[in-house]
């Protein structure tokens, strides 16, 4: 169960003329300038590239909201954002759940990153789901239907800050998969708590603080699966926030560092932020669109 919010990746695409000393031109937070495909630095670009089977010049440029390396599922944003704009430079039309499916299979086979799955499909489609993964390795997307006055609710009681650290998921991640065999018993009980959040946050009738609690409980079990999800630092961050009066909370994506999200009754927020000073604050507000197409000029289409 998961939900996008608004910070976004931008992702620009044309196609290169043959003017230049260089084929392609790739810009984040490096500029690269390459004749082919295969010498591009970039793992993600390079390997869309390649996927895609693209071989006339193209410039691409990234910028985000959100740092790399944060948790909010900056990589896999950017792998639906690029493989969307490549397609639509193709004119192209690819489905939510097409797009999805791609940026998933770009990251864990093109470019072997040890990443899952609910980031490409949650940034593809947007809005607050339930993702139901099955064996055979398919999906289903299941709209998680809240009144707006409960979702607003919800809103207003989360605050998210920005630990200042930074970490390479995979990295993260290749810990706690190599650890799941000893950790059966806390993902079970995880897995057993998404039917228990989806009640709280539908039924009206049930008080929102319930929420904030299994919060703090999930997030307890996730601290076990291996020693690179927390550590002293983010412990003494979260428990400087619970003294201020959260309820709950946790470090998203993998761990390691990146944001910490934090569930406090509104009154409570102007002495968490204050307590937890030494962090960014960074307002945010749940989105529905997904990845979608800002501008697109047909004369920019791409050729070989």
């Amino acid at each position: 169960m998961g939900t996008s919010i608004d910070k976004y990746c931008y992702i620009s695409a044309r196609s290169l003329p043959p003017y230049f000393e260089h084929k392609h031109r790739i810009v984040y937070s490096q500029i690269e300038t390459v004749q082919e495909v295969e010498e591009i630095k970039h793992p993600a670009v390079r390997g869309a590239l390649g996927y895609l089977d693209f071989e006339g010049g193209l410039e691409v440029h990234h910028d985000g909201d959100i740092p790399a390396r944060a948790g909010m599922g900056s990589s896999s944003s950017f792998a639906v954002g690029l493989l969307h704009a490549l397609h639509v430079m193709r004119g192209e039309f690819i489905s939510k759940r097409d797009l999805a499916n791609e940026a998933i299979y770009l990251e864990q086979e093109v470019i072997q990153e040890n990443v899952g799955s609910q980031d490409q499909i949650l940034t593809a489609h947007g809005g607050f789901n339930r993702v139901v993964f099955h064996p055979n390795g398919d999906h289903v997307i299941e709209p998680v239907i809240v009144p707006a006055e409960r979702l607003q609710e919800l809103e207003k009681h989360l605050l998210l800050f920005f630990t200042g650290i930074s970490r390479f998921a995979s990295d993260v991640a290749r810990a706690q998969i190599e650890n799941i065999k000893n950790r059966e018993r806390e993902l079970t009980e995880m897995g057993r708590m998404v039917p228990e959040a989806l009640s709280m946050i539908c039924n009206q009738s049930c008080d929102i603080k319930e929420f904030g609690k299994l919060l703090h409980e999930s997030w307890q079990r996730k601290r076990s699966l291996s020693e690179g999800v927390s550590s002293a630092v983010i412990d003494e961050m979260y428990q400087r926030a619970v003294g201020c009066g959260a309820v709950g909370g946790k470090i998203l994506g993998a761990g390691g560092g990146g944001f910490l999200l934090v569930f406090a009754a509104p009154a409570k927020h102007q002495a968490i932020i204050k307590g937890l000073d030494g962090l960014l604050h960074v307002p945010f507000k749940f989105e529905n669109s997904g990845s979608r197409v800002v501008a697109y000029d047909p004369s920019m289409q791409y050729s070989a």
